[in-house]
């Protein structure tokens, strides 16, 4: 047992996956809150959590517990973070981290002065094939890193009748695939090429179709379901990413990334890489790609509850090590940050007709 406690906000993705591996790690999760209390109710009780009935406010200001969770939709993050970490709390937060980056700045510099582990749920950074290619970029397999190209295709069948307009719809509520799975893509070629210093990108969305969840009339999604982007990065490298949730049949992920001596490949069937991901790899005069071991160091351990689990249990490791470190490990609170930028330079390239938008240094 790791003798910490934590407290989860969000019974939804909070109670599949936050709490599950909390528990696996050792620690005790000592309340689940939800937006529906019969929900968070049904999950405490699944899992075994003795407190579920109290607000999400007074859960983080409980002295009995060490860090706080934060597994909701990205609306209210700012406001459960500032307040965890004005009550001593270590936090771990979903993605996407803020409603803008103004938002993410505030929340980071908050943690840094309180001097509380901070990260963010870029949990795909453990997923073997990501960490391999991360690895074998660092090594020089690739010779100097060129650019990458991602293509991401999914798409929902044809259904008699539209979807419930959820906050996923909303793009004042942060919804949008650009934040919900371009985040993690964006966070992970920081994590491969450095930082990004200038960004361009279009949305759209492509199947607006939904109904009023209360009433059932008819009602329209605002938030992006289609994406492209272009970024380049302080280093030299640049990447291009085009993703759909409205490309039917899908056809998941596609990954390549090309260096002066060679390139690297992977392939998912869904929106998330798989525990058992191939990286295939090739070097200049070799003709093909070819199947590249992952090394065992990467799949420490197997999780067959859910597909995200092992990558997101390695997370908490590292979120415990930063605790009792006193450090914020990547990805922290200014990997989010600086994650939540680039969002804000592919929205705001967007709303211009698609110009580049340079970044900060």
């Amino acid at each position: 047992m790791s003798g910490l406690r934590v407290g989860v906000l969000g019974a939804g993705f909070g109670a599949a996956v936050h709490a599950p591996a909390f528990l696996s790690e050792g620690w005790e999760v000592a309340a689940l809150w939800g937006r529906s209390p019969e929900r968070a109710r049904e999950a405490a009780q699944g899992l075994g959590i003795a407190a579920w009935d109290q607000g999400w406010r007074s859960l983080v200001e409980r002295d009995d517990i060490d860090a706080v969770a934060i597994a909701t939709p990205p609306a209210p993050h700012r406001e459960m973070v500032l307040a965890a970490v004005a009550a001593g709390k270590h936090v771990l937060c979903e993605k996407p981290f803020a409603l803008d980056g103004a938002e993410a700045a505030e929340m980071a510099e908050a943690a840094a002065a309180a001097g509380r582990t901070a990260m963010i749920a870029h949990e795909f950074r453990h997923a073997p094939q990501r960490a391999q290619i991360r690895r074998l970029i660092a090594e020089g397999y690739i010779g100097e890193p060129r650019f990458a190209s991602i293509e991401l295709l999914l798409g929902r069948p044809a259904e008699p009748e539209p979807p419930p307009l959820a906050w996923g719809a909303r793009a004042a509520e942060g919804g949008g695939l650009l934040g919900a799975l371009g985040s993690h893509y964006i966070d992970g070629l920081r994590d491969w090429f450095g930082e990004v210093r200038e960004a361009g990108g279009r949305l759209a969305v492509l199947r607006p179709e939904r109904r009023s969840p209360e009433s059932g009339v008819p009602a329209r999604a605002d938030a992006d379901d289609t994406f492209s982007f272009h970024l380049g990065f302080a280093g030299g490298p640049f990447a291009t990413m085009t993703a759909s949730s409205a490309a039917v049949p899908a056809s998941g992920a596609r990954i390549h990334v090309v260096g002066s001596e060679g390139v690297l490949a992977a392939e998912q069937r869904g929106p998330n890489p798989e525990p058992g991901g191939v990286v295939r790899g090739g070097r200049a005069g070799e003709g093909r790609l070819a199947e590249l071991p992952v090394p065992s160091e990467l799949v420490p351990f197997d999780d067959d509850r859910d597909h995200r689990l092992m990558a997101f249990r390695l997370l908490v490791r590292d979120f415990e090590r930063g605790i009792r470190e006193s450090r914020s490990p990547a990805p922290s609170f200014e990997d989010g940050a600086a994650t939540q930028r680039v969002l804000d330079a592919v929205r705001e390239s967007a709303a211009s007709g698609g110009g580049i938008v340079p970044l900060e240094a």
